[in-house]
């Protein structure tokens, strides 16, 4: 059995929105007491005897490996199961299954997720979220499991507010912007991919002299391109978390390309307003004489067989779950700091921003000369 939660949790605007909606009407976690706690555990335990699990939002590898614990570890300590298919669009239209151990048989490798996902607007009003409720209500689900990112968690925060009911998060999403847990289920693989692509990249940019501009994932983060730089050995990363006010792209030009290099891979952080064609675009206005590519990398980052990191936190994350709800625990985003499981209050996790460590800006930095 883990200890009480800690309270430790980036977050989307939409995922900020909700939060602010649901603290403006006055909601606060609910934790369990300190005292009492043997008293408390076997009379809330007699309330869940079935639980729900499904997977929102943009899918990430790892997500399988997810359900596969939280299915086993459910039924090990007496629970039935049932999964719900296409997230929170399922949920509201009745879409669900009971599930055994034979139906998360021989998952743990692979990717995306084997109960399918979707983007649900409807959940996002009252009116959707008293259809998931009744859904619950109708198929005696007594508790639920979210697996996702920012949105998907906020969703069920709501729905835990205003029914009352036990919902447990577990972050799902190549982002890695979850306040109050080190790394999300997909994060490693997405790092992964993404490394393996620029390798590729710089190839044809070290044959051709070519200045490459490689636009990844991250939303309102900038984890995924902070770290594969690092790890791809780029000589930049432009990314949203860059307060100084400095012009990247002219502190970059100055300081390595325009010096000494013929050829670079610059890491762009995705962005409706300034990704990696904004960025090519100016190179070749401002500075003509490079020769200047863009690669998109695109959802090919979200696919591929989840890496053992990913598979170990999925695994943990699942079964501290289950865990969580054995201790009483609710309302809450299970993640992993300092390897050692958490628990988050939801408000926490959705709200509060991932910050980056600038130590790793400052490696970047340096190993770029």
């Amino acid at each position: 059995m883990h200890g009480l939660p800690t309270n430790t949790g980036g977050s989307s605007s939409v995922g900020r929105a909700w939060a602010s909606q649901a603290q403006g009407r006055g909601f606060e976690p609910r934790l369990p007491l300190r005292t009492n706690l043997f008293i408390l555990f076997p009379l809330y335990m007699a309330k869940i005897r079935c639980i729900g699990v499904l997977t929102s939002g943009g899918d990430a590898p790892g997500m399988n490996a997810a359900i596969r614990a939280v299915t086993r570890s459910a039924i090990c300590n007496g629970f039935k199961v049932k999964a719900i298919y296409r997230g929170y669009e399922g949920l509201m239209k009745g879409e669900v299954k009971t599930f055994t151990t034979e139906d998360v048989s021989g998952i743990i490798q692979t990717g995306g997720t084997i109960l399918r996902t979707a983007r649900a607007a409807e959940f996002r009003t009252p009116e959707g979220r008293k259809r998931a409720y009744d859904t619950l209500i109708k198929e005696g689900i007594d508790a639920l499991i979210v697996i996702g990112g920012n949105g998907s968690l906020t969703g069920a925060m709501l729905l835990a507010e205003e029914y009352d009911f036990p919902c447990i998060g577990l972050p799902g999403t190549i982002d890695n912007d979850l306040y109050g847990t080190d790394n999300t289920i997909g994060y490693d693989t997405t790092l992964n991919t993404i490394m393996d692509c620029v390798d590729k990249i710089r190839d044809t940019a070290n044959s051709h002299e070519r200045i490459f501009f490689v636009e990844v994932m991250g939303r309102d983060a900038g984890f995924l391109a902070q770290n594969s730089a690092i790890a791809a050995g780029a000589e930049v990363a432009i990314i949203p978390e860059d307060t100084t006010g400095a012009d990247q792209l002219i502190e970059f030009m100055e300081r390595g390309i325009r010096k000494s290099k013929r050829s670079c891979i610059v890491i762009v952080s995705e962005s409706p307003k300034c990704g990696a064609l904004h960025y090519a675009d100016r190179v070749n206005k401002e500075y003509p004489e490079f020769d200047v590519r863009v690669s998109i990398l695109g959802h090919l980052q979200r696919g591929g067989r989840p890496s053992a990191l990913d598979r170990v936190l999925a695994s943990r994350v699942g079964v501290g779950a289950i865990n969580a709800l054995v201790q009483g625990q609710r309302n809450v985003m299970v993640g992993i700091r300092n390897h050692q499981i958490v628990y988050v209050p939801f408000i926490e996790a959705v709200q509060k921003r991932k910050n980056m460590d600038p130590q790793l800006i400052k490696v970047l930095n340096e190993l770029s000369i």
